[in-house]
């Protein structure tokens, strides 16, 4: 059958179709998105104004046709941090249902990291031991860790680069005392979360995903997405932290010029490679592999373990 999975994200309103069935991993089929970025369009008051909301109307409206015209037979339909944390979310919602017909299903911080977690063990397998996952979205980041297919510890932490970049990074490029209060900020946050990962002991193999985590390792010197899903991809700490000073002493049209760098997340990446370099040093990891599947094939595989078999 083919699926779609409409991701209403803090940065990106993206629609994945696949064809799937139960015991095949999911193959793309065809891809839709927008740049809508609603984790920086929230107002003072920490909501979506009218605006921002007939923009997402007409960006989901689009994604609809978009999935009709490629033959889904399903769309599955989810919001995350960006509509979660508004305090307007209700009507955000009512609005959207009314005038799409799409329900939106509001995932917790919690349930981002577990279907994330959950595409990762997929793509790894068992043999992979104990995985520790980091996931940097527009709005949070999301960290699990364990052995099975369901993580044994799974927490989401208001560091997303869109969000951070909205509210501590205004400069371009950026005041050093920002990037350094942001640094500290973000180790804090982090810090307060490490003691209750450690206890479980120590990971077998630590995975990133996401498109900043993505974009940091292309940076970096990692293979261009071009040469496929199967290439592998890691992130060194140590390069990284060659990389930070000189991300910061950017504009962000010079950003925008760094390979893998969108025009669009240019102005966020500083930002995620603060919280990378942060979550990498805490969790003590020297080297991070990319993983391919996020958040859209974790709720694309939930979908289809509920499937029944042919």
């Amino acid at each position: 059958m083919r699926l779609g999975v409409l991701d209403v994200g803090s940065n990106t309103v993206h629609l994945l179709a696949v064809d799937a069935h139960p015991g095949a991993r999911p193959l793309p089929a065809h891809s839709h998105k927008a740049e809508l970025r609603l984790a920086e369009l929230l107002d003072e008051d920490g909501a979506i104004g009218d605006d921002g909301v007939d923009r997402l109307i007409d960006t989901i409206t689009g994604a609809l046709q978009a999935a009709e015209d490629k033959g889904c037979e399903e769309v599955l339909a989810f919001a995350t941090s960006a509509v979660r944390e508004a305090t307007n979310a209700d009507a955000v919602l009512a609005r959207v249902k009314e005038e799409t017909g799409v329900a939106l299903t509001v995932l917790s911080g919690e349930e981002e990291a577990r279907l994330t977690f959950l595409a990762a063990r997929r793509w790894f397998g068992w043999s992979a031991g104990k995985l520790l996952v980091l996931d940097i979205g527009g709005g949070s980041l999301e960290i699990a860790y364990g052995m099975d297919e369901e993580p044994d510890a799974a927490v989401s932490l208001p560091l997303g680069a869109g969000r951070l970049t909205a509210g501590m990074l205004p400069g371009d490029p950026p005041d050093t005392h920002d990037v350094k209060a942001l640094r500290r900020h973000v180790r804090a946050q982090i810090a307060r979360v490490v003691g209750e990962f450690s206890r479980l002991g120590k990971p077998d193999h630590i995975v990133a995903t996401s498109k900043t985590f993505k974009q940091l390792a292309r940076i970096t010197g990692a293979a261009r997405s071009a040469e496929g899903l199967y290439v592998q991809r890691e992130l060194s700490r140590k390069s990284l932290e060659e990389w930070v000073p000189k991300l910061a002493a950017m504009t962000v049209e010079q950003r925008a010029g760094l390979p893998g760098v969108s025009e669009g997340r240019a102005r966020q990446i500083l930002a995620g490679a603060l919280v990378a370099e942060g979550a990498m040093d805490l969790f003590g990891a020297d080297e991070l592999e990319i993983c391919p599947w996020a958040l859209r094939e974790g709720v694309i595989l939930r979908r289809l373990d509920h499937l029944p078999a042919d």
